[in-house]
């Protein structure tokens, strides 16, 4: 007993430092001599007997021992060269980490996979897309958990727009993501092929094997029919669901974490997670990390926006959401002054124009006036703006001509030469709210 108790403790010990090292990328694992021509490999270590254990309530296990595998390729020579290469001391490190991003993920997709009856791989699709990291951005634009590209993710409820992109949603994305790669089984008859095609797309895929006459994943890689990379989507997956469904047996440490609830709350009006995250009580970074879809940590203002919540948060968060007492965002309040322009306020608060104009109900650029007040999200904290400054002293020589283009106003146009649109009106015998027709000719300063 106590033996056994030092092995777990030393094992955990190795876990947390493991954790506290800087994560590696796959260029700092040793090449996998992917090209190499094919040997007999010696026979790779298999799975040891395990005790049955019973898992106390409302904890999870890392791994997925208990769900149905179904994906052949594990005896692939590629595929065990990736167990090799996956379980040197950089590669366990960097599964320990990716590991550790998993945790708040991994139940509730291991619930989803579970529900639709799907591969037991299929947790680890995300290990090999984004290293679990819910945020993730590829060079190629793909991003969140799945890496969904933005011509990929209209048909699974997500969108992007100026408060928001959902492919960093991990709740829809996981969905999302699930439901491809049925579409995509359903259509090619095997998981490998799919997996494929979630790589590189079905219809990649399709022509393929069109153009090979071979419907066999392994084979279309070994006559090189596949692009490097869905060459070797497949052995990387498979080693990496081998390796963490069976951790004891390559030297990992065995994660027991508790089983994370999550639950949707509609949030009904914007709000600031900071400021909820106060009020009730809760863990701020939890709540904002479980949100990563939002850019601001502030919730857009859709009926239809739901908050992702710990289920033992779930009451306190709802009820805070239903309190009429408190203001829970934060604005800038500005009085416009001569010069602004709603673009000019937005670069400088960090906002964009029409989350100006959502907030300040009929606001238009062509209809801002000296004076007016506006209310501005602070999505980040800057002073007051100061303003533009503008040389104008009246000009002896106004006798130009500036013909008006299309989208041009006495602000924008007072802005090009210098001078305030209260000169140019006055000058042209305008009112500042005035419409500009395009062509119209008025007097301008002579530019030097």
């Amino acid at each position: 007993m106590a033996r056994d108790f030092n092995v777990r403790l030393m094992a955990s010990a190795i876990f947390l430092a493991a954790l506290s090292l800087p994560q590696p990328l796959f260029a700092d694992l040793p090449p996998a001599a992917e090209a190499a021509p094919a040997t007999e490999p010696a026979a790779f270590p298999r799975p040891l007997r395990e005790k049955a254990a019973v898992i106390p309530e409302r904890l999870v296990k890392g791994a997925n021992a208990a769900m149905p595998s179904m994906i052949d390729g594990l005896d692939n020579p590629s595929t065990r060269r990736y167990i090799e290469r996956y379980t040197t001391r950089s590669g366990k490190l960097w599964l320990n980490n990716i590991m550790a991003n998993a945790q708040p993920y991994l139940a509730f997709i291991r619930r989803e996979i579970d529900a639709r009856n799907l591969p037991a791989e299929l947790l680890y699709v995300p290990v090999i897309e984004s290293g679990f990291v819910s945020d993730a951005k590829s060079s190629s634009g793909a991003a969140g958990l799945w890496q969904f590209m933005r011509n990929s993710m209209g048909p699974f409820d997500m969108k992007i727009t100026d408060w928001m992109d959902e492919r960093m949603d991990f709740w829809k994305a996981t969905i999302g993501a699930l439901e491809k790669l049925q579409e995509n089984y359903h259509a090619l008859g095997d998981w490998a092929l799919a997996l494929a095609a979630y790589n590189m797309g079905l219809g990649g895929v399709q022509r393929v094997l069109k153009q090979a006459g071979v419907k066999d994943y392994w084979k279309l890689s070994g006559q090189n029919h596949l692009k490097t990379e869905t060459a070797v989507y497949m052995p990387k997956l498979l080693a990496v669901s081998h390796i963490l469904t069976h951790p004891r047996q390559f030297g990992l440490p065995v994660l027991w974490t508790k089983d994370v609830q999550w639950t949707r709350i509609r949030a009904g009006k914007t709000v600031d997670l900071r400021l909820v995250a106060e009020y009730a009580g809760v863990d701020e970074k939890i709540l904002i990390n479980a949100n990563r879809e939002l850019f601001y940590t502030v919730t857009p203002p859709d009926e239809n926006y739901h908050l992702k919540v710990r289920a033992e948060d779930a009451e306190k968060i709802a009820a805070t959401l239903e309190r009429s007492d408190i203001i829970m965002i934060k604005y800038h309040m500005y009085t416009v002054k001569s010069g602004d322009t709603l673009s000019t306020l937005a670069k400088y608060y960090g906002v964009t124009v029409a989350q100006i104009m959502e907030h300040n109900h009929g606001v238009q650029p062509k209809t801002l006036q000296i004076g007016m007040r506006l209310v501005i999200p602070a999505f980040k904290d800057v002073p007051p703006y100061p303003g533009v400054t503008v040389n104008d002293p009246f000009p002896a020589d106004f006798t130009g001509v500036h013909v008006v283009q299309r989208g041009e106003t006495l602000w924008s146009i007072a802005r090009v030469y210098g001078i305030r649109p209260e000169t140019l009106a006055i000058i042209n015998d305008m009112d500042l709210q005035d419409t500009l027709s395009i062509g119209k000719a008025l007097k301008a300063p002579i530019k030097e």
